[in-house]
């Protein structure tokens, strides 16, 4: 019995009859089982033809199937031609190395990275050094992953190839996952928003704010953060295309690098007073690790992201992407070390989920940086509810049946929302993270808890365990078990880390951590 791949529309690739086909690169073969361990191929189609196949979905039962030799071949032929149909499939204009380098590292260097000092304090000073380079390590290979499974199951999103592998369950669960990364992600920046906007305000109208009680109330962390959400995130959510704010963000960075240029220049003037200190295990192995890894999770995790960067390389080889990949987590890493180390060993025991609410509300400079960083979050806000309406719209989509493969980008061929779906969603996931953030102003808590959970998801447990299921056949236990013990990990990251985080959150373990 033979299997064929064909492409889409349902002609065999015949490589008698395809004047294109160059021989060298001849990888996609009619499989014969019965002469399979015999290493008996006949090719069928180039590698330019590889991202147009559809595959068989029988191929991926639990069996599994040897795609990785196929794959193999992909990389070592893999063309660079520009004007190849590999090229040409995205009808977007494509950007340098250097532009996908800025999309990752901005897509990695975000919110988070303010809560890295937390993460020292929760791992101790050294376990947090080790950790931050062995998570950056882990991070980097389950990017690449993510493209290879995409190669593999002959799809072009995240969602397209855990659909592929573990049918719509995969498909529900993966969707849930990265809905609840960026409803936490909203919630973090509702909370940023408070720690930052207010001090600034108050800082230029000081004289005024004095004087006036109605000033000091409406400048006041909650009265603002319920103004900024409903007068300028809100508005700006309800958008359905959402293009120009994405350019917006571009500023993220920029911001990212004020705000740790700041804190290191400025970190050693403060008084003695605020700051901490470190004693004994606290240099080295804290008990509350598994949460300090959740934080550094949350802000390293772009694989979301991930196939579009890929997508938007001019010449997208696995090679390009992989060079650009190593550069952004080492640069994303470099920094991450230099605002978790200063921020640690300057506060110490001291250490909040946000670094910059360990500084004093009267200095203009860390003003400046919470200046950057609050109006980053208020561009920033929006595109996290549009992710999460994307959610809404597949899930809806599945429980009408509407699609089930997800081959594609699926969103883009589904049905819009209906003004009221959009209007009720829109308003529903854009208040309920401005409620939570009235309440608690623990960045910290946040950040791990998403970090565990969704985070633990998108980064940890489906890249390994998708390509492991496609390339398992014929695999020993050993080559397998970096894939396991990464899904492994994932898991016990999520449980313990989870109960950890809404223990402490719930027995004020680590005391307050708003600005005083």
């Amino acid at each position: 019995m033979s299997k064929k791949y064909s492409s889409l529309n349902g002609s065999p690739l015949d490589r008698d009859n395809n004047p294109n086909r160059n021989n060298k690169d001849d990888i996609i073969f009619e499989q014969d089982s019965d002469s399979f361990n015999n290493d008996v191929f006949q090719p069928q189609a180039s590698l330019d033809d590889m991202e147009s196949l559809e595959y068989d979905e029988g191929a991926l039962d639990d069996e599994g199937t040897d795609y990785e030799g196929t794959l193999n071949d992909a990389v070592s032929n893999e063309t660079t031609d520009v004007n190849s149909p590999l090229a040409s499939i995205i009808k977007e204009p494509r950007g340098t190395l250097k532009a996908a380098f800025f999309n990752m590292t901005n897509s990695i260097v975000g919110a988070g990275i303010v809560g890295i000092p937390m993460a020292f304090r929760s791992m101790g000073f050294f376990s947090g050094v080790l950790l931050l380079m062995v998570l950056a390590a882990v991070n980097d290979w389950t990017l690449r992953l993510i493209i290879l499974n995409t190669k593999l199951s002959g799809g072009k999103t995240y969602t397209s190839f855990v659909s592929r592998t573990y049918g719509t369950f995969g498909r529900v669960v993966v969707l849930l996952a990265q809905g609840f990364f960026a409803f936490g992600g909203s919630v973090g920046f509702a909370v940023i928003i408070g720690d930052s906007i207010p001090h600034v305000l108050r800082s230029l109208f000081s004289d005024a704010v004095d004087d006036s009680k109605i000033l000091d109330f409406l400048f006041s962390r909650n009265p603002v953060i319920v103004f900024c959400i409903t007068f300028i995130s809100y508005p700006l959510s309800l958008t359905r295309d959402i293009s120009k704010l994405a350019k917006a963000s571009g500023l993220a960075l920029i911001s990212m690098l004020v705000i740790i240029t700041i804190v290191l220049v400025r970190g050693p003037s403060v008084s003695g007073s605020m700051r901490g200190s470190i004693k004994g295990s606290a240099w080295f192995l804290q008990p509350d690790i598994f949460q300090g890894i959740s934080v550094i999770s949350f802000a390293m995790v772009c694989h979301h992201n991930t196939t579009f960067i890929y997508d938007s390389i001019r010449k997208p080889t696995l090679d390009r992407f992989n060079a650009v990949t190593h550069l952004s987590c080492i640069v994303s890493t470099i920094l991450c070390a230099l605002l978790g180390i200063s921020g640690y060993l300057i506060f110490g025991n001291k250490t909040k989920g946000n670094i910059l609410n360990n500084f004093p509300t009267n200095d203009p400079a860390i003003n400046v940086a919470r200046f950057c960083f609050g109006l980053n979050m208020l561009t920033t806000f929006p595109l996290e509810i549009y992710v999460v309406r994307e959610v809404f719209k597949q899930l809806i989509a599945i429980y009408h049946d509407e699609s089930v493969d997800g081959t594609e980008s699926d969103s883009a061929s589904l049905k819009d929302l209906t003004t009221f779906q959009h209007f009720v969603i829109t308003s529903i996931v854009s208040f309920l993270p401005m409620i939570i953030s009235l309440f608690t102003c623990n960045l910290g808590a946040v950040l791990e808890l998403v970090g565990a959970t969704s985070g633990s998801i998108i980064a940890y447990i489906f890249p390994p365990l998708c390509y492991d299921k496609m390339t398992k056949f014929g695999k020993s236990k050993l080559k397998r078990a970096p894939l396991m013990i990464c899904v492994v990990f994932g898991f016990v990251l999520m449980i313990v880390s989870s109960t950890q985080t809404i223990a402490d959150s719930l027995t004020g373990k680590h005391g307050n951590h708003c600005v005083e």
